[in-house]
């Protein structure tokens, strides 16, 4: 049987539940931890250290107000 939120009745159900809510509360947390650490570094006057792409810098040629003329 299903119930009114779609999932099925019994353990299972309740344990995907259970599961859903400690990954969201684990991926809360880690947010968190990253957001409070990036503003601990923009008090610091400290450059942001997180993975992925780099801050956008002027290229060869381009001059760093964004005009080339």
């Amino acid at each position: 049987m299903v119930s009114d939120d779609g999932t099925a009745k019994g353990g299972a159900g309740r344990d995907a539940k259970a599961e859903r809510e400690r990954r969201l509360a684990e991926a809360l947390r880690e947010n968190l931890l990253k957001r409070k650490a990036q503003a601990r570094g923009r008090r610091a006057g400290e450059a942001d250290q997180r993975a992925g792409l780099a801050a956008a810098k002027p290229g060869v040629g381009e001059t760093p107000g964004g005009s080339d003329g």
